[in-house]
């Protein structure tokens, strides 16, 4: 077949015509493929899903409770008509997948989000070979250069010590689902105790559910609400929590938001923040440059960030690259985001 219409860009998201199925769709659509369960990526209603099955539980927490859900390994064949679906690993969250469609021996990649440098709260990240690649873009600039993981946890983690010598509380701002997991697995847990708002808990007992291996973690909710009891703790929230009074039970608490989003110079006073750790769940500049090279791929399209200016470097550099429409971009923070109300809001 035409290799240029086995995926079409359409109002409702990325469509396969001969498999009748879309991948990551905005709208209800009758058959959904699913990279993830964040919510720019996950939408409600659908007929059916299809999603990786280590990401089932967390993608059944974000559906409505009669969904029809099908979880298949990575690396197994789905059939939908003369469509091969395979979901191979992303390396962004929990049940994160790249979608590789095959027909006629005809191959495209669409990637999801994806992070190259392993995490213990997830598969790695795998490379596929595509005649067509899909790739985000929320990074993808040349600003965006991540520092070594363990790096920004050793600063995390000096941060945390820091405080817990004088008594203070350290209040660290990440994303409910994923971002909060990856933060959890990567601290020091012997530095003190370690306290939950209650989306990310929820989220921690799925992660634990697959097996994922975190430190002992306390939801604030079940603490008594006495000054002083928070000395020397770290408290994990959702970055919709900062400012809110959920926050004023901790006192003088130090704060730090980690985000790739930090590597900009001003994001951290704009957040009105103490510290900012560069520590995200996507790829960055390098990350996505060496992903494209290794896919392979003669086609690439790009979405999910600033894609336009990934697609042109690209086209410099002799791929047919071309930017295609989201009706999202990049990394979310608001409530919707954390898959539950703040907490106080709806606790």
């Amino acid at each position: 077949m035409n290799g240029s219409t086995l995926l079409q860009s359409t109002d409702a998201g990325l469509y396969c015509p001969d498999g009748d199925f879309h991948i990551d769709p905005w709208l209800p659509v009758p058959r959904a493929v699913i990279t993830h369960a964040h919510t720019d990526h996950l939408r409600w209603g659908c007929g059916s899903y299809l999603v990786a099955a280590p990401g089932l539980a967390i993608t059944r927490a974000r559906l409505e409770p009669d969904a029809s859900v099908r979880a298949i390994p990575y690396g197994e064949v789905v059939r939908f008509g003369g469509v091969q679906v395979y979901l191979h690993p992303a390396g962004h969250i929990l049940g994160s997948a790249q979608v590789r469609v095959e027909e006629g021996g005809e191959v495209w990649v669409v990637s999801g989000d994806y992070k190259r440098e392993p995490s213990p709260t997830c598969a790695p990240f795998e490379s596929l070979r595509a005649h067509t690649f899909v790739t985000e873009s929320t990074f993808g600039l040349p600003i965006f250069r991540w520092p070594p993981e363990r790096e920004v946890f050793d600063a995390i983690n000096a941060w945390w010590r820091a405080n817990a010598a004088v008594g203070r509380a350290s209040l660290l701002y990440g994303y409910a689902l994923g971002k909060a997991q990856r933060l959890l697995a990567g601290v020091g847990a012997g530095i003190g105790p370690i306290y939950t708002h209650g989306a990310v808990e929820r989220l921690n007992e799925l992660y634990r559910g697959e097996g994922i291996a975190l430190p002992e973690t306390v939801p604030v909710s079940t603490m008594p609400a006495r000054a002083g009891a928070w000395g020397g703790a770290l408290i994990v929230a959702p970055p919709s929590a900062h400012g809110s009074p959920w926050t004023h039970r901790f006192g003088e608490a130090s704060t730090a938001f980690a985000s790739g989003w930090m590597r900009i110079r001003g994001t951290r006073r704009r957040r009105a923040v103490d510290r900012g750790f560069v520590l995200s769940d996507h790829a960055d500049w390098s990350g996505l440059i060496e992903t494209i090279s290794q896919t392979g791929a003669e086609r690439v399209w790009v979405t999910h960030g600033y894609s336009a200016a990934l697609a042109r470097l690209l086209g410099e550099r002799g791929l047919d690259a071309v930017a295609i429409a989201t009706q999202f971009a990049g990394e979310r923070d608001d409530v919707a985001e954390t898959g539950a109300p703040a907490e106080g809001q709806g606790e």
